[in-house]
């Protein structure tokens, strides 16, 4: 094994990093900020870290690596990153099927109107200067002149401003914007800007794969920028469980993790304000919502308690933290606001999202039902003045964990496939490139079109049909999708049994989860009367093919709305209106949340549910 310093040139990103001593280029990576997937946290279980190395040498293949490559594929390079070590320079090439940065993200939803009153308060204040006949202190001086303007908002200053007021207010010739920030006992003055700037708001969806921001004037409310990007701590771990299990390695490990994902929040904040010719430092108020886990990775707050049974949070409660705190460089005394979670599996993501849709706070005479789509799907039902909720794992699957050929949306993966009834098969890839893999959008096609079509019975098996033969590992059949010579791989794209069935457990788990909340309500789905969809995957996916295998409950598509990224929206609202933050609260302490891991009746309705079409009527 090599004793010294090695280079790795990571191509397509173009970033080069210094590999240490019997370091994994999945370290590497990580270090280096490359994104390289590593669904099972680098144990070498997913393989989905692969790379393939075009120049240098490595350490000898695991045992690993030679049950995932072929003699052929380690000849040409293919590895794992999480097994390989570099020996010598190397430069390495991954594959888009491995890569987290160029995945497809959503930051659109259905927009609601909402009153603006939000937190913070702007005012436009000349300050008379110090003289020799007026000795007030500057700070002093910026209270009484804000309190004959604004008697209401009179406040004590933040002390980080504290120790930049004198050279502000004199830099700009006492002539400048005031921000003052509503809290339990008044108001503080958390910045001072120059006349001419904007005072700038900051909303996040924090998901445990994507991260939706978006960027507000705090003076009228308007949204000037909204971007996405993949949650940078996927190179440490694709679920929330592996997640947690690495922060619990070790106080290290999980502060390696708060950072990743704050860093990548203020790299996004920088990137949209640089768009408006604005500094981070304008930012004077930021909301922002995630699941339960992700909140607590976020805050540094104990995440082993999640992780085992009862799963509670270490805090539920509404949180307002100063953004210094956390480690943003936004204004001097600027705050981050934290809507309440549910439980140790419901967070504030699923709080906005009930906010943001009304599902909160529906008629009692409806039936609403709300469903998160998202690496774990959250549900909430309104009934008979009711909320209930709860939580099921389905992401991974639908997003290409566990899937052989499956990936993120990125380009080349295959969205989209139709069957037609003279056999003729229709793919459509994101961006039209050739096929590399298959997203969760066409994984769910290509089940529904092989079950119309009678070459999927309900358990998943598949019957002879052109395109089927036996599977490679000897475990049943595999559909073609792209042949070899069509794909941007050189090698067939199937849809085996087995990926089937990963599809099976994750919209089993889906659906039997609605199921226990409308029998906990005594209701059917028939009486649902509104059925929102929300989340990336959520927006992107074909009703027809969802209510075809069973996931979603057949009922009249008009009852049906796919709303985008609900719980963005719903943190831009809270960041807009204070209101919206107490009717947050309340949706909170409203919700009857059920835990499916310890309900009697889940595995009874899972074995129903699992099975491919419309469950049985019981």
């Amino acid at each position: 094994m090599s004793t010294q310093q090695t280079v790795i040139d990571f191509e397509p990103v173009g970033r080069r990093a210094t590999a240490q001593p019997n370091e994994t280029i999945l370290q590497v990576a990580q270090r280096a900020g490359v994104g390289i997937m590593a669904v099972c946290g680098g144990h070498g279980t997913c393989g989905r870290c692969v790379v393939q190395v075009r120049a240098g040498q490595l350490s000898e293949p695991t045992a690993v690596e030679k049950k995932r490559f072929n003699p052929d594929q380690l000849a040409q390079g293919f590895r794992l990153a999480c097994q390989a070590k570099p020996l010598t320079d190397i430069k390495l090439y991954i594959p888009p099927s491995s890569m987290t940065t160029t995945q497809r993200t959503q930051v659109e939803g259905k927009e609601y109107e909402v009153e603006f009153e939000p937190a913070v308060k702007v005012v436009r204040l000349k300050i008379p200067p110090a003289s020799l006949e007026d000795l007030r202190s500057d700070a002093q001086r910026l209270r009484d002149v804000c309190r004959e303007q604004c008697p209401d908002l009179d406040g004590r200053i933040d002390f980080t401003l504290l120790r930049q007021l004198s050279h502000v207010v004199r830099q700009h010739n006492w002539d400048v914007k005031v921000v003052l920030r509503q809290t339990a006992d008044g108001h503080e003055v958390i910045a001072v800007l120059p006349p001419a700037q904007i005072p700038l708001g900051l909303a996040v969806d924090l998901g445990t794969t994507k991260v939706a921001g978006y960027l507000v004037n705090m003076e009228t409310g308007e949204t000037l920028q909204a971007k996405g990007i993949m949650n940078p701590q996927i190179s440490y771990g694709e679920d929330v469980m592996a997640r947690i299990t690495y922060a619990m390695e070790g106080p290290e490990k999980a502060e390696t993790l708060r950072l990743a994902i704050v860093h990548g929040i203020e790299d996004l904040a920088k990137d949209m304000c640089k768009a408006i010719g604005a500094g981070i430092d304008q930012i004077v108020e930021s909301v922002i919502v995630g699941n339960t886990a992700m909140h607590h990775l976020f805050l540094g707050l104990p995440v082993h308690q999640l992780g085992t049974a009862p799963y509670v949070p270490a805090e539920n409660m509404a949180l307002d933290v100063k953004a210094r705190d956390i480690g943003f460089r936004f204004a001097p005394g600027a705050y981050v606001h934290l809507l309440p979670n549910i439980a140790g599996f419901v967070g504030a993501d699923h709080v906005a999202m009930l906010l943001a849709t009304g599902i909160g706070e529906a008629p009692e005479d409806e039936v609403w039902v709300g469903m998160d789509i998202g690496t774990n799907t959250e549900i909430g039902m309104s009934a008979r003045g009711r909320l209930l909720t709860c939580s099921t794992a389905s992401g991974p699957a639908f997003e290409g964990a566990h899937i052989k050929y499956g990936m993120r949306a990125a380009p080349g993966a295959i969205e989209a496939v139709r069957l037609e009834e003279d056999g003729e098969l229709r793919v459509r890839t994101i961006d039209n490139q050739p096929a590399v893999g298959i997203c969760g959008s066409g994984i769910l096609d290509v089940i529904a079109e092989l079950y119309k079509r009678g070459i999927l019975n309900r358990r998943g098996a598949m019957s002879e049909a052109p395109r089927v033969r036996p599977s490679n590992d000897g475990r049943g059949h595999e559909y073609v999708l792209v042949p070899a010579e069509e794909s941007g791989i050189q090698e067939d794209i199937t849809v085996s049994r087995g990926d089937i069935s990963e599809i099976q457990l994750a919209k089993g788990a889906m659906r039997a989860g609605l199921n226990l909340l409308l029998q906990t309500a005594g209701l059917t789905d028939q009486d649902i009367t509104r059925f929102v969809i929300a989340g990336a995957f959520g927006t992107y996916i074909d009703l027809e093919s969802a209510i075809t295998i069973g996931m979603l409950p057949a009922i009249p598509r008009h009852r049906f709305v796919q709303v985008g990224n609900a719980a963005g929206i719903g943190a831009k609202q809270a960041l807009l209106s204070v209101k919206r933050r107490q009717q947050a609260v309340a949706i909170a302490r409203k919700a009857e949340y059920i835990e499916l891991t310890t309900d009697p009746r889940f595995t009874g309705e899972f074995a129903r549910t699992i099975q491919l079409g419309q469950p049985d009527a019981r």
